[in-house]
Order: C-alpha cells, then structure tokens, then sequence
C-alpha cells in the first residue's frame, strides 16, 4: 500500500524555510506567522519521525535527514509552480491583467502599451487602475506597477523608475504672464498640486530653491490625480509641480516647458510587482525585461 503523503502545509513551509534558512523569512514570504511555521515544520518532523532542522542558538542547520530530503520536495515544487503556470497561460490564452495608479496608467503606461503589444503580439493586456494594494491571492491580477520603496513582503520587486520633481507650465501660461525665471516669480502664479504622498513637493521644491517659508505659502489648487493636476497646468490654471513620470511625455510634445532648471530626486520610485509562484510565467517575464528596457 502506497505510504500516505506528509501535510502539503508542512512540505512548503520546510522548503521556503530551508530556502532562507530562516522561519521568519519563510512566515513572510509565505504570509503567516512565524509561529504558524514553526508547529506546520514540526509536525511535519512528527508525521515523518525524523528531525529535519537544528535548532541552534544562533540560527538553524538542516540536520542530515533534512538535507537528504530537501532536494526532492524542491524539485517537486518547483515541478508544481511550472505546471500552474503553464495550465494558467493555456486557459486565459496569454491575457496579462496589470493594476496600476490611475495617473500612471494615464500619463505612463498607455501611450507605451501599443509598443508592447507590437513587441509581443500574442498577449493581450488588461489594465485596472486603482490606489489600492493589490491582493494577488484572490486572483485576477498578474503584475502591478506601483510606488513605494520596493519592500512588499513576499512579492518579487523590480526597479523601473524614480521620479524628479520640478515645476512645469505651459507655453500659452509664460506667453501671457510673462517670463518665470525665479522662483519669486511664482508669487503672482497659482501652483498646482497633488494631495496624499505628494502634497509636500511644492515645499520641498521651494526649500532647495531656497526660497522662504512666506512664498511656499502662495495660493494652490489641489488636486486628488495626478494627470488633472497636469491638464490644469496645460491648460494654462497654473503652474504645476510635476514629476518626471507624469509630465515627461507633454515636455517632449511641447505642452509643457519646465522654467527652471533644479529638480529634485525622489527617494521613492516605481515597481513592477508580482508574485514569486509566477513571477517567472512567459507573459510576465515579457512585460518585465519589456519595461525593463524602456
């Protein structure tokens, strides 16, 4: 009679745990708790009568029989995740659904997907954009583009871009207001802005330019998008201070003429996110070493 198989729960937490060689970093990538690691790895030890770690005071050891034993159970799962990936790409016929940030869709990623769809003609692309996080275990989504410091546990994380920040106007604005050569001379301009992580890029502007405290004080309007902050200054509300990611496109086309020459770097930057069971799926790794390349 055929040997019944160990718990699934136990096979996977022993592999990312021997993987890191860490039951903290395993509980991260694998969303639970240390804990929860900790009892699925012993019973697991319990079920199979051996012991598979040694606990040491400064760390862990795969002990002889689990040393024997991981290659096996990683083979197995790595044979698991190629055969999920290969009957999801089948069944939805290469659509690849990214979610990113409204503006970015907008400003960013649209006018770049007809390239993309050239390049891979085979893949059809989806895109949600929404400000929230993305939750890749109810399914739908494949990758998202998003803004932080690339740390989300248990996502892959690949660096595409940082912004600089930096006033931008239009055209038509300096050819009726006359020239914006200082930052004083914004006293007599409306500055346009982006409420939530943003809203402070005025002030931090103004303070490398050295500008006082009084002027940062000047009137504003605010907008909850980035791209109506940018059609605000195109059409001439105001002048707006931008970001290299949303603003770089009109720059080129002429809508928009940066007056000045400082701009700041962000410390932040943008992401391509995706989860690590199929962040090495053919449509995925197209749109990566895509973006990538851009």
């Amino acid at each position: 009679m055929a040997s019944r198989l160990p718990s699934l729960n136990g096979l996977r937490a022993f592999e990312a745990a021997a993987r890191h060689m860490s039951f903290t970093q395993a509980a991260e990538e694998l969303n639970v708790t240390q804990t929860a690691i900790s009892h699925q790895i012993r019973r697991l030890e319990e079920e199979l009568g051996v012991s598979l770690f040694l606990r040491l005071k400064d760390g862990l050891a795969l002990s002889e029989d689990g040393q024997a034993y991981l290659p096996g159970i990683r083979a197995a799962f790595l044979e698991l995740r190629r055969s999920t990936e290969q009957l999801l790409e089948s069944r939805s016929h290469s659509v690849l659904t990214i979610s990113t940030l409204v503006s970015v869709a907008s400003k960013w990623l649209l006018p770049r997907l007809p390239a993309f769809q050239r390049a891979f003609p085979d893949i059809d692309v989806r895109v949600s954009a929404s400000t929230d996080l993305v939750d890749f275990r109810k399914g739908g989504i494949d990758a998202a583009i998003r803004y932080g410091r690339g740390d989300w546990k248990g996502l892959r994380a690949d660096f595409l871009m940082s912004d600089e920040i930096f006033p931008v106007c239009s055209p038509a604005l300096l050819a009726v207001s006359g020239t914006i050569s200082t930052p004083a001379d914004l006293l007599n301009q409306t500055m346009l802005q982006v409420s939530g992580m943003t809203a402070s890029d005025w002030n931090t502007w103004l303070s490398a330019a050295g500008e006082s405290a009084q002027l940062a004080q000047g009137p504003r309007l605010t907008f909850d998008l980035a791209m109506m902050a940018v059609q605000a200054a195109i059409d001439g509300q105001g002048v707006c201070i931008g970001r290299s990611t949303y603003v770089d496109d009109d720059l080129r086309a002429g809508r928009l003429v940066a007056p000045f020459d400082l701009r700041l770097k962000d410390d932040l930057g943008f992401y391509l996110v995706t989860p690590h069971e199929t962040a090495d799926s053919k449509k995925i790794v197209a749109l990566r070493s895509w973006l990538l390349a851009l």
